[in-house]
C-alpha cells in the first residue's frame, strides 16, 4: 500500500474518498473546517439537521462532494472530545477503514493527524492510521471456493496541516505500514489449519523470508537429527507422538555496524496443533488449538517488519515448533525428560507442552550471548482468567527489560501487564523424582509457568509474554489478531534508538 503525505488544502485534494473525523460537539477540526468552508457548510448542515450523528465509530458516506476535489466524503464519529484517547481514535479508524474496505475505492485520503489525542504526536497518529488500514484490508480466504471481492485500496494519502509535521507523518506511516504487513503475516500463519501449517511448513516460511531479503536474513533449520545430537530432548519429547517432525528455526538479522554486537532475541512457541497429547483436551473448541503457534507467528511477523524497517541492531528470531499428538510413542504423565540445559523434568500433564519446547530454545540461545531475550507464547489459560483478552501477561527476571517492554506496549497500543516472578512461587515446581516438575498446580498458573522457564533463562536478561488471551479471537470473529507484533517492533525500534545514543560519535 502506498502512503503519500501531503500538506495541501484538503478541499483541493483529488481522491476517490476523503475520510473526515468529526466530534460530537460540532466544533470542527482544522481539516474538516476547511472542507466545510469550501462546500458551503456541507458538513455543518448535516450535523445541524441531525443527518449525521458523530458518536464514536459511526460512519456516513456522502457520495457527492460539491466544491471539493474529493469525489466522496466519509464522515467518521469520534464521540465526545473530552473522552478522545488512544482507544477512541483506534476504534474510529477501524470503523472508517472497515467501511472503506467494502467500497470499490483504489485510493483514499485521511485527515486523522489533526485529531488531538493526549500527548500523541503526528508520527503516532500516522502509524496507527496505516495499521488500521492494513487491518481492515486483511482477508483470509485461501480455502474459500468463491471468495468475496478483495478490498481494492492501494493508496492512502495522509493529509497534515503543517509542513513541519510531514516528516513525522512519513516516519510514522512507514512504521505503521511495516507493522501492518507483519501483522498480516502473523494472522495468516495463525489462521492456517494444522494440516497445512506444520513445523516443516514454518521452516519453509522462514526460508521464503530469507529468499526475499536480499541477503539480510540468514536461516538455519535444525531437524530432529540435529536436535537429538544437540540434546534438545524436551522439544523432541513434545513432538514424538506426532507423525510431523519437530523443528527449531533460527532467523538471524545483522543490522548493527558490528555484526558481533549482542543481539536481541525473540523466541516463539510454535505448537502447530495442540491436542493436549495423552492429557487430551475436551473436543469442544479444540479446532482453535491451531492457534497455539501464534507466538511463533508473531516472531515471523516481527522479523518481516524488521526486514522492512532495517533497524541498526542485531535481531534473532527463534521458533521452537512441534505438533502435540497422542499416539503410542507420546510422552506420558510421570515421564522424566532430560533437557538441553541438563535439568531433568518430570512431566505431570502433557497439555503443558509449550514450556517444554521453549525451555530447550531458551537454553539454545545462550550461545548468542544476547543483550535480551523475549519469549512469546500462548502458554496458559490462567492468563486469560487473570487478564482477559486485552492485555498480554509479562514476567521477567530483569526489571529494566520489563519496563522497556511495558513502555513499548503503551507506545504501540499493544499493551502488556507486569505479573510477579517472586522466588516464593518456585517451590510449586518441586518434584519428588526429578530436578523439577514442569507444572505447579492451579494456583498462579501463569506465574509458575514463567517460573519454570526462568530456570532456563538465567544467563541473560529475559522476559516472557503470555499471549493466550490476546493472540486470537473466538466466536463469529474467530481468527488470529497479529498481536504482539506492534509491541515487539516498538521494543526493537527503541533498542535501536538506545544503541544510537550510546555509540561513540565519529569526529
Amino acid at each position: 500500500m502506498e502512503f503519500p503525505v501531503l500538506t495541501v488544502n484538503p478541499a483541493k485534494i483529488e481522491t476517490a474518498c476523503l475520510v473526515v473525523p468529526v466530534f460530537k460537539d460540532g466544533d470542527l477540526l482544522p481539516a474538516a473546517d476547511k472542507l466545510d468552508d469550501a462546500s458551503e457548510r456541507l458538513i455543518g448542515q448535516l450535523l445541524d439537521r441531525g443527518d449525521f450523528e458523530p458518536s464514536l465509530g459511526n460512519v456516513q458516506l456522502i457520495p457527492f462532494a460539491p466544491g471539493l476535489g474529493a469525489e466522496r466524503l466519509l464522515l467518521v464519529g469520534l464521540g465526545e472530545r473530552a473522552k478522545c484517547g488512544e482507544s477512541q481514535l483506534i476504534k474510529a479508524l477501524d470503523a472508517a477503514f472497515d467501511a472503506i474496505a467494502k467500497l470499490p475505492l483504489d485510493d483514499v485520503a485521511a485527515t486523522f493527524t489533526d485529531v488531538p489525542v493526549g500527548e500523541r504526536d503526528t508520527a503516532w497518529k500516522a502509524r496507527v492510521t496505516l495499521e488500521a488500514a492494513h487491518r481492515a484490508c486483511y482477508r483470509f480466504d485461501e480455502f474459500k471456493s468463491e471468495p468475496a471481492p478483495a478490498p481494492r485500496l492501494s493508496s492512502l494519502t495522509l493529509l497534515v496541516g503543517d509542513e513541519d509535521q510531514a516528516a513525522q507523518a512519513e516516519l510514522g506511516a512507514r512504521v505503521g505500514a511495516a507493522v501492518g504487513e507483519g501483522v498480516s503475516l502473523t494472522r495468516t500463519l495463525g489462521n492456517l489449519p494444522g494440516n497445512v501449517c506444520t513445523p516443516r511448513y514454518l521452516a519453509d516460511q522462514a526460508q521464503r523470508l530469507a529468499d526475499g531479503a536480499d541477503g539480510a536474513l540468514n536461516v538455519e533449520i535444525l531437524d530432529e537429527d540435529a536436535l537429538e545430537a544437540l540434546g534438545a530432548n524436551a522439544l523432541l519429547a513434545v513432538g514424538q507422538g506426532s507423525a510431523e517432525p519437530s523443528r527449531l528455526i533460527v532467523m538471524e538479522y545483522r543490522g548493527a555496524e558490528d555484526p558481533e554486537e549482542a543481539p536481541h532475541i525473540l523466541v516463539g512457541k510454535g505448537i502447530t496443533f495442540d491436542s493436549g497429547g495423552i492429557s487430551l483436551k475436551p473436543g469442544a473448541g479444540m479446532d482453535e488449538m491451531k492457534f497455539d503457534m501464534c507466538g511463533a507467528a508473531s516472531v515471523f511477523g516481527t522479523m518481516k517488519t524488521v526486514l522492512a524497517l532495517k533497524p541498526r541492531i542485531n535481531v534473532i528470531g527463534v521458533v521452537a515448533s512441534a505438533e502435540n499428538m497422542p499416539d503410542g510413542r507420546a510422552i506420558k504423565p510421570g515421564d522424566i525428560v532430560k533437557t538441553l540445559k541438563g535439568l531433568n523434568v518430570e512431566i505431570l500433564n502433557t497439555d503443558a507442552e509449550g514450556r517444554m519446547v521453549l525451555c530447550d530454545a531458551l537454553s539454545y540461545v545462550e550461545r548468542f550471548k544476547p543483550a535480551s531475550v523475549v519469549d512469546i507464547a500462548t502458554l496458559t489459560g490462567a492468563a486469560i482468567i487473570a487478564l482477559g483478552h486485552h492485555a498480554s501477561g509479562l514476567l521477567s527476571n530483569d526489571d529494566d527489560l520489563a519496563l522497556d517492554l511495558l513502555d513499548a506496549g503503551e507506545n504501540a497500543w499493544d499493551r502488556a501487564w507486569h505479573l510477579p516472578l517472586w522466588d516464593e512461587y518456585q517451590s510449586q515446581l518441586d518434584s519428588n523424582f526429578a530436578d523439577l516438575a514442569h507444572i505447579g498446580g492451579r494456583p498462579a498458573g501463569t506465574i509458575t509457568a514463567a517460573c519454570f522457564l526462568s530456570r532456563f533463562a538465567d544467563a541473560y536478561p529475559w522476559a516472557h509474554l503470555d499471549i493466550a488471551g490476546t493472540a486470537w479471537a473466538s466466536g463469529d470473529k474467530k481468527g488470529a489478531s497479529g498481536r504482539p507484533v506492534g509491541l515487539l517492533t516498538q521494543y526493537l525500534l527503541d533498542r535501536e534508538t538506545e544503541a544510537a545514543e550510546t555509540r561513540p560519535s565519529v569526529e
